[in-house]
């Protein structure tokens, strides 16, 4: 007995510091990352090296049906203010954001990086906000002299030799209040927001480097590869996520075998850059994680790792580009175009703005040793940004609305995701609806209705997540019933009846 008391004082000692964590109020990390498609990190069947979200979602948990808004600002919006985009506006009104609802429950909150917006988030709940206000610059030389168009709490403008890389400065402004609050006896609320890997397409030489020679096969030796792995981790299953038929956007897109020699090479060039851009995204995310083990934060610390919709087929040009410039640096201006972000959203159909899986699923991890324990299965509830309000208020024991001062806030649309983290099923009593420029969709159960135009299309999620086989004729009263749910939404949000299509105030691009 003498023997067995010191060994059983030691075995509780050594539990207590998990138990007390377990107790305490979590410190909460949100990181989102900017157009990233669903299949780019290695743990979703990406060839993208990124060992330390991978090793978030290895000792956490990760989502197979993780939903977002399709386009930047309103997936933002409905993050950091838990209701539909369609409820608010570029000013947030009608909202409380996640700084003014956990303020007043005792955290420090803290925003590093975008925005996407119309004003400075430190007028609507967090202590320090450190970032772009609109929705996207140059990744070496922003424009930091906008009063309008940038927070930079204390810091000094960057300049061509400032050394200055958007994901990297956001990282170091966050790990820089770690530091200086890692003594304030309160838990935090940090939210890193990159901008990469969105257009322009902008890198480290060092990190193009290790891609060099990777995207030589081609679009379609890419996808199939990564439709492969896939299967392999259990994300995907053949018989219900049959890889979907490889799409170009019509105006400007090329299958790879149309391209030239030359344009081949250019088009593997691309993607060796946005590999870059994610690869550095990950060394952040490594940054902050060793930040947090060094300060003994990490047990006890919620890491939620999003990115805000599908890969971006989009072209924009900047006519004050150097088209001679070295592809990735600060003086060019690219994109990678519709075939490789049909490569990065593999399986799934479409792209960015579209409400097809493709526009509007990417990647969910969730991080939290004290409250997680590692699952080494995929959870597949379809899941919303809509929920991350409702999660953060439950782990928390924040009180929603908080400080708001916001006037007619409604109820939070969304539902904990507490219950996922332990293992079990999400009750949700809505289906989840989406509406971006041309693109809707209402899923209900095993039914995803979704359209790009005015006729729907209806889909059996269960056996066809890849959005085949179009079954809408087969149930007119499915799609009539559907149809009557999405317009009361819309009536219900929006206050007003669907006219056919939005207001160019609210769906304004980039």
């Amino acid at each position: 007995m003498k023997i067995l008391l010191p060994l059983i004082a030691a075995v509780l000692l050594t539990a207590l510091p998990r138990l007390a964590a377990a107790d305490q109020k979590p410190n909460i990390l949100i990181i989102l990352v900017d157009d990233m498609g669903y299949a780019d990190i290695g743990c979703y069947g990406g060839e993208i090296k990124t060992p330390n979200i991978d090793g978030l979602a290895a000792g956490g948990a990760k989502f197979a049906e993780m939903y977002n808004t399709a386009k930047c600002y309103p997936t933002r919006a409905s993050l950091i203010t838990g209701v539909y985009f369609q409820r608010t506006d570029r000013d947030f009104t009608k909202t409380a954001t996640l700084g003014e609802v956990l303020r007043p429950a005792g955290y420090t909150t803290l925003w590093s990086g975008k925005h996407h917006a119309k004003f400075n988030p430190a007028t609507r709940g967090f202590d320090r906000y450190f970032g772009m206000i609109g929705g996207a610059e140059n990744h070496f030389k922003p424009n930091q002299d906008n009063a309008k168009g940038w927070a930079l709490d204390g810091e000094k403008p960057a300049t061509k030799d400032s050394g200055f890389y958007s994901t990297d400065a956001y990282t170091d402004k966050a790990i820089k209040w770690l530091e200086e609050y890692k003594n304030v006896d309160k838990p935090f609320l940090l939210y890193v927001a990159y901008t990469a890997p969105h257009w322009p397409l902008q890198a480290w030489p060092e990190d193009i480097a290790k891609y060099k020679g990777v995207y030589g096969a081609g679009y379609d030796a890419i996808r199939r590869a990564r439709y492969e792995r896939q299967i392999q981790l259990g994300l995907v299953d053949p018989k219900t996520t049959p890889l979907s038929e490889f799409e170009v956007e019509k105006k400007t897109g090329k299958k790879w075998d149309d391209l030239t020699p030359e344009e081949q090479k250019h088009q593997a060039a691309l993607m060796e850059i946005y590999a870059a851009m994610v690869d550095r995204v990950d060394q952040n995310v490594g940054r902050l994680v060793q930040c947090l083990k060094d300060q003994g934060k990490l047990d006890n610390t919620l890491i939620i790792f999003m990115a805000d919709n599908g890969g971006c087929a989009e072209n924009p040009k900047d006519p004050d580009a150097d088209p001679n410039a070295p592809m990735g640096s600060a003086e060019s201006f690219l994109s990678y175009g519709s075939g490789w972000a049909s490569v990065s959203n593999t399986p799934l159909r479409k792209w960015k703005q579209d409400s097809f899986e493709g526009g509007i699923s990417t990647p969910l991890v969730v991080h939290w040793p004290a409250g997680i324990k590692p699952q080494t299965t995929w959870n597949r509830d379809p899941v919303h940004l809509i929920d991350i309000m409702p999660t953060v208020v439950e782990v928390t024991g924040a009180k929603y609305p908080g400080e708001s001062k916001q006037a007619n806030i409604p109820p939070m649309d969304g539902v904990s995701l507490l219950p996922a983290f332990k293992g079990g099923e999400i009750t949700r009593a809505n289906p989840l609806f989406f509406q971006f420029n041309k693109g809707s969709a209402i899923t209900d159960g095993r039914w995803k209705l979704v359209r790009n135009s005015a006729k729907w299309e209806l889909y059996d999620m269960v056996n066809d997540r890849s959005e085949i086989q179009n079954l809408a004729d087969k149930n007119p009263e499915l799609v009539q019933k559907m149809d009557a749910q999405w317009l009361a939404w819309w009536k219900d949000t929006t206050g007003s009846e669907w006219a056919g299509k939005v207001s160019k105030k609210k769906d304004a691009e980039e």
